[in-house]
């Protein structure tokens, strides 16, 4: 078995060691310097030129390094009965429920304002919490855990998604009610799956239906954003300000208008981390049950995005 990690401008080190530890046995080789495509059954990607895969003649699965999978299904050439899955760690839901967290509380303890009043010298107590509702917009495994943790903190929380949810532990509102979730709350945070139905979805239509001053929280994908819209809609005050981990380019270019606006507060796609001593293990536990014909781990449904 030959495993091709296709992952440019990423250390494949880490991952190379970390699969070794795993499986010693198995064939690694890394993009671009690949000698035997012929070889390769396994695909590890991440953000892979489009239509590389064309090279393995023989691939019977590729894997996600991480959670999302937009980056593998916006690449028309994959023929469509070849298995994705992705991965599924609990530091990843860890680590992005804090940056959540992080954000929420920022807002709504006013710590950028008072960060700014700092350094203006100006001792100003009014309004020192504003109250919130968070509206979580994807209620996955991720958007789930959000929910719940800032609900056990006390915060009002509502959900949102594409499909109908039975049971849900938390109030729920699906596509068709997008307006009525959107009157709910006054911090919207994206964790939707990128889909057809959701890239652009942050954009001019919805900014214009929130609550004045709602702040906007995005760690989901830079594609969900219409990014002239969110400039707009700051300085409109239908949005108070923005935090965001994730951009329609990565590495932000230095002339993008986000790096001076002082309404946005910026990450560089760090909210959620894949960790390859984490990872390694689901990756090559489908290898092994990709050979024995076993159903395989995290398998995604193409038709769902996820």
């Amino acid at each position: 078995m030959s495993l091709a990690i296709i992952s440019p401008g990423r250390d494949p080190q880490p991952w190379i060691d970390a699969i070794r530890k795993q499986n010693d046995q198995l064939e690694i080789e890394v993009f671009p310097n690949i000698q035997y495509p012929e070889k390769v059954e396994v695909a590890l990607l991440w953000q892979h030129p489009k239509g590389i895969l064309a090279d393995f003649p023989n691939l019977k699965m590729i894997s996600s390094m991480g959670a999302g999978v937009d980056h593998i299904l916006s690449d028309d050439s994959i023929p469509e009965d070849l298995p994705i899955v992705r991965i599924v760690d609990e530091k990843l839901t860890w680590s992005m429920t804090n940056y959540v967290v992080m954000g929420v509380l920022n807002f709504h303890r006013q710590v950028t304002r008072y960060q700014q009043l700092k350094e203006d010298r100006n001792w100003d107590m009014s309004d020192p919490e504003i109250p919130v509702t968070i509206g979580v917009m994807g209620v996955g495994a991720l958007g789930f855990d959000v929910l719940e943790k800032l609900d056990f903190m006390g915060f009002p929380v509502v959900g949102f998604g594409f499909s109908e949810k039975d049971d849900f532990p938390f109030p729920y509102f699906p596509k068709e009610k997008l307006d009525e979730f959107l009157k709910e709350v006054n911090v919207l945070v994206c964790l939707l799956p990128l889909t057809a139905d959701t890239e652009n979805i942050l954009n001019k239509s919805l900014f214009e239906k929130v609550n004045p001053g709602t702040y906007l929280i995005n760690v989901a994908r830079g594609r969900h954003l219409v990014e002239e819209d969110l400039v707009d809609a700051i300085s409109k005050g239908q949005l108070s300000g923005a935090m965001l981990d994730v951009y329609r380019k990565e590495p932000l270019p230095e002339d993008h208008p986000f790096w001076q606006n002082e309404g946005i507060f910026m990450t560089p796609h760090i909210a959620s981390v894949t960790n390859p001593e984490a990872a390694s293990p689901q990756v090559v536990e489908n290898i092994r049950r990709l050979e024995s014909n076993e159903p395989l781990m995290n398998l995604v449904n193409r038709s769902r995005g996820y």
